[in-house]
Parts: structure tokens; C-alpha cells; sequence
């Protein structure tokens, strides 16, 4: 199935909704970062959460930036996500023990931690981006995305995000879904709404039964008039090219890339992101001298 962002709206216009199947995403994120089960549940969360936000935003050339900082053994995971919901990101240990709440359950908040901040950079393309901070609620990351959206920016909002790893340790089913509340809503909708998320259950088995966007939508969502807005295919898509990491060394100054030309040893800079690796010889560093 083909990674998808479903975005929908009731036919009142007081109920705004989007999912994602990112199944292939997070396991193109595991496969390029090597990554254990816990990290892989983890950073595929975030990337599922990064794409729907990115989608949402609905900016030409914008993006959005999630980072997570819990204290916990995973360490920094962030995610970064285009206007389409195209996605990229990393974890600082993606290697790290299985950490388990019960046997067959990862425990992503025990990995990522609760000691810390989900930071939120929206770049909308203007003089400053817009950055907002919340404290973590649990570090299994639909709840601080939910606590994010109404401390921040006072949307009342619903998120599940789910991955599931199977034995041989490849993703199996990812995905999740984001509901907001727009002006208007009465508590009848958020009582149909909370009604709705309980009788779908976990995401996780919905995904795994072979269920798409629009399905896991129409499910949550069936006590309401739903009219599918667009289905929008998205992929894990890294940006990084010798040219911007080029830029990227000469930011670093004449001192320090005449130094790299003393040394007379090549140096390797690889991209956090899809762990590409750039080499560089003293002779092309002196080239990049000479044409500043």
C-alpha cells in the first residue's frame, strides 16, 4: 500500500481531520538508520506526526521541524516534514535495548523519556519562523502532540499515532490521525468524537487489518458527515545534496577549512538524516578556498 495523507473535513466545516499510512516511510527510516524496534516505534511516530502537520500547514515551500528531547536512552529525535508532508528524520540511538511495557509492547514513553520538551518550529516562509514549546506529557508522542496542539495554539485536538514492528523486526503497519475542533464545536461533537476514538480502538490494529486513511477517518469519525477533501501520496524524501553541504563547510570559515588543507587528510560529513556521506580532499577544500 502506498504511503497516503487523507485530508478530510465534517459537512459542517466544525471538525477538520487528516491520517496517514506511512508504513513505507518509517520502514525506509529503519532501513537507513539501522534502527532497533523501540527507536523504529519511536521515530516513526514522529515522522507520521511531522508529515500530517507538514500537509496541514498547506504553506508553498514551508515545513515544519518536531523535536523531542525527553532524557530518555533514545536520546534527541526529530523529524522534519516539507508542505506536502513529504518526511525526514533521525534518533540519536537508534540502537538501543528493547524496551518492553508488557511482553509483545514496546515502551516508547520508558525510551523517549517525559523529562523534557516537544519543540515545534513552523517555517511559514517569513522573517522569523514560529517556534513553540511544551512540556512532554507521557513521551509516547500522540499525547504531547495532543497537549502541544492546545497549550500552543489552542486547537482542541485528538491524535493516535501507531507502529507496529513485525518478528523479523521490519515495520509492519504505521500510521495514525489528527482531529481538531474548530470554533463553533459543541461538546455533543467532542462527546461523538471521544466515543468514536474508543470504539476504533488502537490504530495499530486498524492498520494491520489492511485499513487506509480514509477507513481509519470514516471509522473515528462515523457518527459524523465526512467529506473526503484529498488523498495526497507522501514519502520519506531527504533533501541534502553535495552543493548545501558544501555550504554548510563554508560556514565553517577560512581558519577551519585551511586547517582541514594543513591536515592533508580527506574528511567524510555524512547526512544526519539519510546517513549519505560526502568526501572531501584537501585539494577540493583548497578549491572551495579559492573561490572565496
Amino acid at each position: 500500500m502506498k504511503d497516503l495523507i487523507t485530508r478530510a473535513m465534517t459537512r459542517d466545516g466544525l471538525v477538520n481531520a487528516v491520517a496517514i499510512t506511512s508504513t513505507g516511510i518509517v520502514e525506509r527510516a529503519r532501513q537507513m538508520h539501522k534502527m532497533l524496534p523501540t527507536a523504529t516505534a519511536a521515530l516513526g511516530r514522529l515522522l507520521s506526526a511531522a508529515s500530517m502537520m507538514g500537509n496541514m500547514q498547506k504553506t508553498e515551500d514551508g515545513s515544519i521541524t518536531l523535536q523531542i528531547k525527553g532524557g530518555g536512552p533514545l536520546g534527541t529525535l526529530l523529524a522534519v516534514s516539507d508542505a506536502e508532508g513529504n518526511v525526514r528524520g533521525y534518533v540519536d540511538h537508534p540502537q538501543i535495548s528493547l524496551l518492553e511495557k508488557h511482553c509483545g509492547k514496546l515502551d516508547v514513553g520508558a525510551a523517549v523519556g517525559a523529562d523534557g520538551m516537544l519543540t515545534v518550529i513552523r517555517d511559514l516562509r517569513m522573517k522569523e519562523p514560529y517556534v513553540g514549546s511544551v512540556a512532554l506529557v507521557s513521551g509516547e508522542i500522540a499525547e504531547d502532540i495532543t497537549q502541544y496542539f492546545v497549550q500552543s495554539e489552542q486547537i482542541p485536538t485528538a491524535c493516535a499515532l501507531g507502529v507496529l514492528i513485525d518478528t523479523d523486526q521490519s515495520v509492519r503497519a504505521a500510521g495514525g490521525y489528527l482531529i481538531q475542533l474548530m470554533p463553533g464545536a459543541t461538546d455533543d461533537m467532542i462527546d461523538k468524537i471521544e466515543a468514536g476514538i474508543e470504539k476504533a480502538g488502537a490504530v495499530t490494529k486498524l492498520l494491520d487489518s489492511g485499513m487506509d486513511g480514509k477507513g481509519l477517518l470514516e471509522t473515528v469519525l462515523g457518527a459524523f458527515e465526512l467529506e473526503i477533501l484529498e488523498q495526497t501520496p507522501v514519502e520519506y524524501r531527504c533533501y541534502c545534496s553535495r552543493e548545501r553541504v558544501t555550504r554548510t563547510l563554508i560556514s565553517l570559515g577560512r581558519k577551519e577549512l585551511q586547517d582541514i588543507v594543513d591536515e592533508g587528510k580527506p574528511i567524510d560529513i555524512d547526512c544526519q538524516f539519510c546517513d549519505q556521506i560526502y568526501r572531501y580532499t584537501p585539494a577540493e577544500i583548497a578549491d572551495i578556498l579559492k573561490e572565496l
